[in-house]
């Protein structure tokens, strides 16, 4: 389990390089009163939170283990970020992806200097290739979630909730994974432990949510998950890791409808500071299309995971 001070140091390592992304309050007019803020990690320089985990990640290494090169396995915004991240400190890049990952977020990880290697849909798949060339070719593995300096850097986006909205009362984090939302809750729940933390992620990918019901880690098949327009969120479970930070500080977590995540992304498109593709809107489907599943609280934030969303997908949701 992450402290406090890991979630600290990895504020430190990050100064500099992650974008100190400010809340942003949605224009939305609710009749109880609720109020909603946005954490736009769309604005990161890769377009997506996960450069925070990746950096923290890398940096941490040895000197003897950068010389090693690094490979990791991702559908895309932890591939950019994990390929931006090595550029920056020398650090050679391998990512595994899938053939389904969108070509937007796949040339954007090979003009950051990454090397690609493309297999097939399904999440196992790819951390299995991963894990081949890392024992061929002697590379430092660097997990897209499962893995205590990504959780912390991560969690880095819970301090600055704290730091820009003391009073917050909500938080609504994506979840595929569960490295944001583990990161993400032990930050502030350490902090505030009164702050509600919750989870959202697609109902055709319910996985996490299915886990937290049952006590123990359920997996989808990669058959199911894949039919989310969430790209992202298309893991087929949770980690190990993740869901142990998740049991302890999370207080719930929701799903949304296909539909509901395509209405949130319309929405956030109207303001080009708070562009969203599918999985980094379904923090705030869950806010707007599930009231009755959650805390009854006035200040709320929603974190925008991501804004890496191809422009023909784009045009087509905003047509309806």
């Amino acid at each position: 389990m992450i402290t406090l001070e890991d979630v600290r140091a990895a504020q430190s390592r990050l100064g500099g390089v992650a974008t100190r992304t400010r809340l942003i309050e949605l224009n939305h007019q609710d009749s109880d009163g609720r109020r909603l803020f946005l954490k736009p990690e769309n604005q990161q320089p890769i377009g997506a939170f996960k450069l925070r985990g990746a950096y923290n990640k890398i940096a941490s290494l040895s000197p003897e283990d950068r010389k090693r090169g690094v490979i990791s396995y991702s559908s895309g915004n932890h591939a950019q970020g994990v390929a931006y991240a090595a550029r920056a400190l020398g650090v050679k890049a391998v990512i595994v992806m899938p053939d389904n990952a969108p070509a937007i977020k796949r040339e954007a990880t090979a003009a950051l200097g990454a090397e690609i290697v493309i297999v097939g849909p399904s999440s196992a798949e790819r951390q299995i290739k991963a894990e081949e060339l890392a024992a061929q070719r002697g590379y430092v593995i660097v997990p897209p979630y499962n893995d205590e300096q990504i959780i912390a850097g991560q969690g880095t986006m819970g301090l600055e909730i704290l730091e820009d909205l003391p009073e917050v009362e909500t938080v609504l984090a994506p979840v595929g994974g569960g490295g944001m939302l583990s990161g993400v809750a032990a930050a502030i729940k350490l902090n505030r432990p009164s702050v509600k933390v919750i989870g959202v992620e697609p109902e055709v990918a319910s996985d996490a949510q299915a886990s937290l019901r049952a006590g123990k880690i359920v997996q989808f098949p990669a058959g199911d998950v894949s039919r989310t327009i969430a790209d992202g969120l298309r893991t087929q479970s949770i980690g190990p890791i993740n869901f142990e930070h998740i049991r302890r500080y999370v207080d719930d977590i929701v799903t949304v409808t296909e539909d509901e995540i395509r209405e949130a992304v319309r929405l956030l498109a109207a303001n080009p500071k708070t562009l969203a593709e599918p999985s980094g809107a379904v923090a705030v489907a869950g806010f707007l299309f599930h009231h009755d599943e959650l805390p009854n609280t006035k200040l709320n934030v929603a974190i925008i995971s991501g804004g890496n969303i191809e422009p023909k997908m784009l045009e087509e949701l905003r047509r309806g």
